[in-house]
């Protein structure tokens, strides 16, 4: 365990917030606290820009997370790739098939696209926001465990650029860490790797790879080949990221000589290796290297206690083929924000606030995790796959295209229970309204029997009809 010994109880908190990691979920949890006027600490351990993997977003993402944030103009501004929805060569159809984020009425219009990005410079955007919105960012500042009262997580404990130790102490700590926290396990529960999804990836880069026609020319190629499948995200006119997502049963392929066996990983998906054909190894940093990345879904039994909660890659992830790496991460940021504001303001309790948080987050990893489970299944075609989509997320019946656009737009948080206005509603698009909209959103019905609902700015929670 990484908890130090009890703080007394009479110890006056530092900081309303700390936060820990700052990534998207962490950039957008100290955010969104600071913008309610709460004393937030954000400690990072590296400097940014630094390099980090995920780089295809989605729509709820830019036009809902960020909207909020006030920060979508600059993103806009930012010049990254434009992606209007995905390219698949995948299951029993030997073609390729493109979805469009516009087929789905829920984005149609301005929210119908996301972006490629280079994360060191998009999660520089959004760190730097959380500093403008008043939060404490301190880089190269790294936590080393937590500090408890009694059964309560109470602050943690970090070193600073100098290499001095130093204990801060808050009402409430976040850990938005990545994939290797080392807090998690002070959360109650466990760390419970997928039996579906036991991958691994290799993945690097290439200048000069080729792009699809327009207007699918940003679009993200997820191509299937008999060990595993690629992903192909063009980054820029000429920067593309190239990697392999290879099955537990193949994993020997990637030992030894990775730069052979990216090679020959290559080969073995012809799609892939077509548009590398007049490509070349990117040589400039931090887009030289190859790098792995094994065991990477993941849930948790439990994702908060008293007095801490878990956001984004410290929380769960799930196999990257949607791209919904950064959307579990701003979203489970914007959830733990809403619980924290609403706590520390003292209109919810901390158990009721976080209850909320779990469950909409569990929803939407679910919903994820689920149709991953179906698409894995290779036999199927793309209407097999659209079928499926549409079931999970309540458009059984409507057109099959819609609810898989819904889906992998990360707009489909569907309320299962029951359907409202006569159409079963999106929490995902909602946000996307929210962020767009701001108060004059209007109110929204709760996602599920006896669940909260948004305040009007979007950073609370409330009880319905409040």
């Amino acid at each position: 365990m990484s908890t130090i010994a009890d703080v007394n109880d009479d110890v006056k908190s530092d900081y309303d917030v700390i936060v820990v990691g700052g990534g998207p979920g962490g950039s957008t949890v100290a955010g969104l606290v600071a913008m309610d006027g709460h004393h937030v600490l954000l400690l990072e351990k590296e400097t940014f820009p630094r390099y980090q993997i995920g780089e295809s977003l989605l729509p709820a993402t830019v036009h809902g997370v960020c909207a909020l944030l006030g920060v979508r103009d600059e993103i806009e501004r930012a010049g990254f790739v434009r992606k209007r929805g995905g390219t698949f060569r995948w299951g029993s159809n030997r073609e390729p098939w493109t979805f469009s984020f516009a087929a789905s009425e829920r984005m149609a219009g301005p929210t119908s696209y996301a972006y490629q990005v280079e994360r060191g410079q998009f999660d520089t955007i959004l760190l730097d926001n959380a500093k403008r919105l008043g939060a404490d960012v301190r880089q190269g500042h790294r936590v080393v465990g937590t500090v408890r009262n009694d059964d309560r997580v109470a602050g943690v404990r970090y070193v600073d650029d100098r290499g001095g130790e130093h204990i801060a102490r808050a009402r409430f700590v976040v850990d938005a860490s990545g994939h290797g926290s080392r807090l998690h396990r002070d959360v109650d529960g466990e760390r419970e790797y997928s039996p579906h999804f036991r991958n691994l990836a290799l993945f690097g880069y290439f200048e000069g790879g080729h792009r699809m026609p327009a207007p699918n020319s940003g679009n993200i190629l997820c191509a299937a080949f008999p060990d595993g499948w690629f992903w192909y995200i063009p980054l820029s006119d000429t920067l593309t990221s190239v990697g392999a997502v290879v099955r537990h049963s193949a994993a020997a392929r990637v030992r030894g000589d990775l730069d052979a066996a990216y090679a020959g990983l290559i080969a073995d998906c012809p799609l892939v290796a077509e548009l590398l054909a007049d490509a070349s190894r990117a040589t400039e940093p931090p887009y030289d290297e190859l790098r792995v990345r094994k065991d990477y879904s993941y849930d948790r039994t439990a994702l908060w206690c008293p007095g801490m909660v878990l956001v984004g890659d410290a929380a769960c992830f799930i196999d990257p083929v949607f791209s919904s790496g950064v959307h579990l991460a701003t979203y489970s940021g914007l959830l733990a924000a809403r619980s924290i504001n609403s706590a520390l303001a003292g209109e919810l309790p901390e158990e009721r606030a976080f209850t909320e948080f779990e469950l909409r987050y569990r929803r939407e990893f679910t919903l994820f995790h689920d149709f991953l489970v179906a698409f894995y299944e290779t036999s199927t075609d793309e209407q097999g796959y659209f079928t499926a989509a549409s079931k999970l997320t309540g458009r059984a019946g409507t057109d099959p295209d819609a609810g898989f656009v819904d889906l992998v737009g990360g707009v489909s948080s569907t309320d299962f229970s029951r359907r409202l206005t006569g159409e079963v509603l999106a929490e995902g698009a909602r946000l996307q309204v929210r962020g767009l909209l701001g108060e004059a959103a209007g109110a929204e019905p709760p996602l599920f029997p006896g669940g909260l609902v948004p305040s009007p700015d979007g950073r609370r929670w409330l009880m319905p009809g409040v």
